[in-house]
């Protein structure tokens, strides 16, 4: 893509002015809905956040003793049933499960009944990278095994990357403009800037995010072809980004779920909380090996921070994508050290208690960025020791949550195949 193309995607001015609204019109957050292995609500997560208590462990839903990795931030004790109608049940991998009930907690928590409003002013943008894969490895179980005629009907959406989109849209009635995108880690972020874009353009309301994961054996055997998983069996040492014992990251599921609104629509219905507004955004891709170009990620921190109208002194705190992979991990400390200075501004990588999820990765982010802005608190980075040669001037949050004075927050996310995304967060 070209530096152009990164700019349209990266301001919001040439929407401004196809839409006729203005740049200081930033959508604002109603609702939250986060499901992780550190809690199956929003506030249960971020108590257990706060107190740096992790959710890695070894894998339950199948047994891993066969493969070189064998831990991942599992949800556990979420009972389905509990959650969604039978009908449901039969039709939905557990991802796909884990997105509609955060949805419906997002709804809940934002205080809107979709019944009240227009089925064409509300949008449903979510991302994904691996869609229904423990229910498509179940049908092509059937079908080696038994024969076409004991495959369910309901493969033929329930292993589609869009079916987090669609099955909420369904469910609560919103057929304003939707879609789902696909840039690994990237995708909350990116889905979320995709939502802006259709507030921007006249949607009331989006619902925007990502709840992703792929725990099980054929999702697993694709997650290990990245190189880039840690085989290490103690929890404490399998994830340590900017450590110098970094040795890969550690997958999860889950993610959070978001109530996205015009800020006038949310004033008008009387919406019983602001938790911020989405002030920036900005995507862009890593440059060719060899060109001169600089880094993705150090422009798309620029270009977010230019979007959001701000300067590298405005940001209180960033949410780090984290990638425990030693190469990247330096990569991303010259990103910020360059964009802001040697420990010029907390950073913190709270995924360490839940593993990288994916797509469900930048909406967590972004949901943790609002509680933190909300309390006024940075969560921690658990585990990590040492830091890294590189990564020294790096002022990371370590341990235990750091009380702070938070009016904004940067969100940073990299996908697999050089995406990157920043947001910024701007308490309300």
């Amino acid at each position: 893509m070209s530096e152009r193309g990164e700019r349209f995607i990266g301001t919001g001015q040439a929407a401004d002015e196809q839409s006729g609204q203005k740049a200081s019109e930033a959508p604002v957050v109603t609702g939250i809905g986060v499901i992780a292995a550190t809690g199956l609500d929003t506030e249960t997560y971020w108590k257990a956040t706060l107190a740096g208590r992790g959710g890695i462990g070894r894998i339950a839903r199948f047994d891993p003793a066969q493969y070189p990795s064998r831990l991942a931030g599992e949800i556990r004790d979420y009972d389905p049933a509990d959650h969604l109608p039978d009908r449901l049940l039969a039709q939905t991998d557990h991802v796909t499960r884990f997105s509609l009930t955060a949805a419906a907690t997002a709804l809940a928590d934002a205080a809107v009944d979709p019944a009240s409003l227009g089925e064409y002013d509300m949008s449903v943008v979510t991302a994904s990278s691996a869609g229904g894969f423990e229910f498509g490895q179940k049908e092509l179980e059937k079908l080696w095994s038994k024969g076409g005629d004991h495959v369910s009907a309901y493969q033929s959406f329930a292993w589609f990357y869009a079916v987090n989109t669609g099955q909420i849209s369904i469910r609560h009635g919103m057929r304003g403009p939707s879609g789902v995108v696909v840039t690994d880690q990237a995708g909350g972020l990116d889905a979320i800037g995709q939502a802006r874009r259709h507030l921007r353009a006249g949607t009331a309301l989006a619902i925007t995010g990502g709840v992703d994961g792929s725990l099980c054996p054929w999702g697993w055997i694709g997650q290990l072809a990245t190189g880039q998983i840690s085989e290490s069996d103690d929890p404490a040492r399998a994830y340590l980004p900017f450590d110098a014992d970094a040795n890969g990251f550690v997958p999860g599921e889950g993610g959070a779920i978001l109530v996205v609104e015009q800020r006038e629509a949310a004033e008008r219905r009387a919406a019983p909380r602001v938790y911020g507004e989405i002030s920036g955004y900005a995507a862009t891709f890593d440059p060719a090996p060899g060109s001169a170009r600089p880094p993705g990620l150090r422009r798309a921190i620029e270009l977010a921070l230019a979007d959001a109208g701000c300067a590298p002194s405005d940001v209180d705190v960033v949410f780090a994508d984290a990638a425990g992979v030693p190469a990247l991990d330096l990569v991303e400390a010259q990103a910020l050290t360059g964009a802001f200075g040697a420990g010029r501004v907390p950073v913190t990588a709270p995924k360490t208690m839940t593993g990288r999820l994916a797509a469900g990765a930048g909406g967590l982010d972004v949901a943790t960025a609002l509680l933190a802005l909300r309390d006024q608190v940075i969560p921690p980075t658990v585990n990590v020791g040492t830091l890294a040669a590189g990564c020294r001037d790096l002022d990371l949050v370590l341990d235990a949550a750091r009380p702070a004075p938070l009016r904004r927050a940067l969100v940073l996310a990299r996908g697999i195949g050089g995406f990157n995304a920043a947001v910024v967060v701007t308490a309300p």
